[in-house]
């Protein structure tokens, strides 16, 4: 399976919105920078979150983004949701039904093998991302930095660039 890259824009995101504090928002073109992404294509998927309602927005020139629910309440599934849409990756076209010499429908009284062992694949898939919550995300990569510099560049991009919120 393949996601988007703008899935991989959105997580990463989403979780330094997470690390912000009340009152606090980033600008998408701020998120952009600092993931060196292009803004606009990541402010189609920060739209993407808004309408699911995992961030929201502050208007105007000094607003920018903010998580809309706790980090413990946003997993991975929602944000691929939110960005990919709930289809499911295989889509079955029947195409056994196909070809040359084509058998009378039933023929076909069993449902696709095919397809339900690709769906169970997905429904496990799904129930991984759905184990995942930007909180433990968090917590991990805290554990990982263990010289502090991931944080300390974060932390350097952050001052700069964070905006206190009028809401």
């Amino acid at each position: 399976m393949k996601l988007s890259d703008g899935i991989e824009q959105a997580v990463h995101s989403v979780t330094m919105l997470a690390s912000l504090e009340d009152g606090q928002v980033l600008s998408a073109a701020a998120l952009a920078t600092f993931h060196g992404v292009s803004p606009s294509y990541l402010l189609k998927h920060l739209q993407a979150l808004s309408r699911a309602r995992i961030l929201a927005t502050v208007p105007g020139p000094k607003g920018g983004y903010h998580m809309a629910k706790k980090p413990e309440r946003v997993t991975l599934f929602d944000i691929v949701i939110a960005i990919e849409g709930s289809q499911p990756a295989f889509r079955c076209k029947e195409i056994r039904r196909n070809g040359p010499n084509p058998l009378p429908d039933k023929a076909f009284t069993a449902p696709c093998q095919i397809n339900a062992a690709m769906l169970r694949a997905e429904q496990s898939y799904r129930n991984e991302l759905r184990k995942v919550t930007i909180a433990s995300l968090l917590e991990q990569l805290s554990e990982e930095d263990r010289d502090g510099a991931i944080t300390r560049r974060a932390c350097a991009f952050l001052e700069g660039h964070v905006r206190a919120s009028k809401t």
